[in-house]
């Protein structure tokens, strides 16, 4: 007969709003038994991508039964401003309104930390190493939200409070969507034979640095000081995997849909050993990978109404028709119907939301030059 592990519930307060009531965000923790890795997964950092509060309801709903070897920490509505940032029916949310910077481009990351400690370090056996490091990761974030007040903006504040709980963390899950979007996988090339284990067909290789977000934030360092000890002539494994999981589309939730997502990442997380005897294993299935340097953006090359050909996850050939734009106030003066075309191979992974696009709007993401993982 299984039992039902306890979860845990706590509200952090990660800044302030107008009226001078705190902003809060829920926090959800199992306790494992201390011989596994930890785990940390958040969602909804943009505000229309709110499959991921879904998807953490399925892992809830399954982790409750499991008996697990690491603690696992589980944060929806990780930007309470930005799934409340509403224009008309729509959610924006994906920009600080008052600076304009992106939500997930807000992160920290000393670059000399990792050399500095290397150094301090050099002696020290792994384990030393590792939870000595991950405590001075977490004093750099508390440096940073203890300073002065002033010096920080909202988002920075909510931020830095996630990146405290995803330090504590061996393994960190960043769940997002995209506009119109294939499921895909942000992973960093070091981690990538762990593409492997999840359900998921696309997986976007990225290098082991810091460009601000929170995949990059936590593993990053991580890199630096394996990169640093080697230097010194000393092996040292990355110690922390880190994905941004892009689950669809922005803007709607499928309880469904979640399930699979769920399994898709118990799967993960048990061929990393976080739980003891857990059924979850991979699909066979193919997945193909492609580079960041790879990732293909396709601007509307003319303003009009969209029709989008290509299919999301779809194989498209040099040539083929990927969308039509209707431009109806030229239609006595040209041909109001233009069919556009990629020049190349490639996988349409997501597209724009909308059918009204004005020229250089953003129109697809394409992977090419594919190749199988």
């Amino acid at each position: 007969m299984s039992t039902t592990k306890a979860i845990s519930q706590e509200n952090i307060v990660v800044g302030e709003v107008a009226n001078g009531l705190p902003l809060t965000i829920p926090v959800y923790r199992l306790k494992g038994d201390g011989t596994g890795p930890s785990v940390y997964v958040q969602a909804n950092m943009h505000g229309a991508e709110v499959q991921g509060n879904a998807v953490i309801y399925q892992l809830l709903e399954q982790l409750k039964h499991l008996e697990l070897k690491g603690d696992i920490t589980l944060v929806p509505y990780a930007n309470p401003i930005g799934c409340n940032q509403k224009s008309g029916e729509f959610t924006l949310g994906r920009f600080d309104p008052i600076t304009g910077t992106n939500w997930n481009r807000m992160y920290h990351c000393n670059s000399k930390l990792a050399s500095q400690f290397a150094e301090q370090y050099s002696d020290a056996d792994e384990q030393t190493l590792k939870s000595a490091f991950k405590a001075a990761l977490i004093d750099e974030v508390d440096q940073q939200l203890s300073g002065p007040a002033y010096r920080l903006t909202t988002g920075k504040r909510i931020a830095l409070n996630l990146q405290k709980l995803a330090h504590q963390a061996d393994i960190v899950l960043d769940l997002h969507t995209g506009p119109i979007s294939s499921q895909h996988l942000y992973c960093p090339d070091y981690a990538k034979a762990s593409a492997n284990y999840f359900n998921i067909p696309h997986v976007l290789i990225i290098p082991n640095d810091f460009a601000g977000a929170m995949d990059e934030a936590s593993f990053c360092p991580w890199w630096q000081l394996t990169e640093a000890l080697a230097q010194q002539g000393r092996e040292f494994n990355v110690q922390v995997e880190a994905f941004t999981v892009e689950l669809g589309s922005q803007e709607k939730i499928d309880l469904t849909a979640a399930l699979d997502d769920a399994n898709s990442i118990l799967s993960y997380l048990n061929h990393k050993q976080v739980f003891v005897d857990a059924p979850y294993q991979p699909k066979v299935m193919k997945r193909y990978g492609c580079d960041l340097n790879d990732y293909l953006a396709y601007y509307a090359p003319m303003g009009g109404m969209v029709e989008y050909i290509a299919p999301l996850g779809g194989h498209i050939k040099a040539g083929e028709p990927i969308a039509r734009v209707l431009r109806m106030e030229r239609y006595l003066a040209e041909q109001p119907l233009q069919t556009l075309t990629l020049d190349c191979d490639a996988i349409a992974i997501l597209h724009f939301a909308s059918a009204s696009v004005n020229q250089g709007t953003e129109l697809y993401k394409f992977f090419t030059n594919v190749f199988e993982l």
